[in-house]
């Protein structure tokens, strides 16, 4: 397996060119197709009120600034990608979410961002993480913000037998074969250890330069043992499962894919 097209969620946010620039690098390195994507949902009226114009007058100037939108994230996107050979652009006025749904079908991987507090995009643009991670059925790579380079050259394996994490690991082994480094990394207060080796020695048959790692809990939540593996290892990517629960009961209750998009300081690589 391989990634021959890389598809990027591109939006006005000031940390869109950083997350352009590092999927750009990881398609140059890989030698895969980059696709830039990007929607803009025109904020129209809810209601006709009083108004000073003819109302199709106001409906085509707010079209008309959602497209100068567009226009101007395409701008970020070629500058920002404008070293690979292999480039496409694909954008719609409608719903972010929806449309890259839609537009996913052309991609081995989707990079989107998880947004600071100040990130400044606009309400029509955004992505959610979790969101796509649950509509896309495709491997999602998600960048905090700031993180402007992935070389994914030692990468931490968050561990548990369950459907979504084996297929993290499919979906993964691209940039597991070309790390130095990875780690098959397990939390449980009993005997696994059996486990976590048997995933590393499956990793070795792809060529991956795997060990295993068996942690009892801290006391904290998994995801803050994750992270704190993570650190250990010096890893720059988190290969995981995701919403192995559903995203409500996550969202009621906390829970390790949730607590990884909102805190996690490096890139996360998530399958649902």
């Amino acid at each position: 397996m391989s990634y021959a097209s890389i598809m990027v969620a591109a939006d006005d946010g000031r940390h869109a060119p950083a997350r352009v620039r590092l999927a750009a690098e990881l398609a140059h390195r890989l030698g895969a197709r980059l696709v830039g994507t990007a929607a803009c949902m025109p904020d129209y009226p809810r209601g006709y009120g009083e108004t000073a114009v003819p109302m199709g007058m106001v409906i085509e100037e707010i079209r008309q600034a959602a497209l100068n939108r567009l226009a101007g994230v395409e701008r970020v996107f070629r500058h920002a990608s404008c070293l690979n050979d292999c480039v496409e652009w694909r954008a719609d006025l409608g719903s972010p979410a929806s449309f890259l749904e839609g537009q996913s079908r052309a991609a081995d991987l989707v990079v989107v961002g998880r947004y600071a507090d100040d990130e400044g995009v606009t309400i029509g643009m955004s992505v959610d993480a979790g969101d796509v991670l649950m509509r896309l059925g495709k491997p999602i790579l998600v960048v905090p913000a700031g993180v402007e380079h992935l070389e994914a050259r030692r990468v931490l394996v968050g561990w548990k037998n369950t459907p979504q994490t084996r297929r993290a690991v499919s979906d993964a082994l691209p940039m597991l074969r070309r790390a130095e480094a990875v780690q098959v990394f397990r939390v449980s207060d009993g005997d696994d250890r059996a486990e976590v080796e048997d995933v590393a020695r499956y990793l070795a048959l792809h060529d991956v330069n795997a060990t295993a790692h068996l942690a009892k809990p801290s006391g904290w939540t998994v995801a803050d043992d994750v992270r704190k593996a993570t650190r250990d290892f010096d890893a720059d990517l988190i290969v995981t499962g995701a919403y192995g629960y559903s995203r409500l009961r996550e969202w009621f209750f906390g829970g390790v894919t949730r607590d990884l998009l909102a805190q996690a300081s490096v890139c996360c690589l998530l399958s649902h």
